[in-house]
């Protein structure tokens, strides 16, 4: 998975991330993305992971968020590939 400046992530709900990052987006290696209705600021430690159609983000505390957001198709007739 990448952010929208192209750091790669894992969204496997079990690695942290390594370092604080504010995304709009992220893009699956398969070239779906989801799109946070708001920037959305991710801390070094919090984990990421796809559940029930949306992104969860677990925090280094424990705590839970569910961002608002949808997914889009990023490749494929007339889409631009964002890398």
């Amino acid at each position: 998975m990448w952010d929208s400046l192209g750091t790669r992530l894992t969204a496997d709900g079990v690695t942290p991330i390594s370092r604080s990052v504010l995304v709009k987006d992220l893009e699956t290696d398969d070239g779906h993305a989801f799109e946070s209705a708001s920037p959305l600021f991710l801390a070094a430690g919090d984990r990421i992971a796809f559940a029930d159609g949306g992104l969860v983000v677990v925090r280094a505390d424990g705590a839970r968020l569910t961002p608002a957001g949808g997914w889009a198709t990023r490749r494929g007739p007339g889409s631009p590939r964002r890398r």
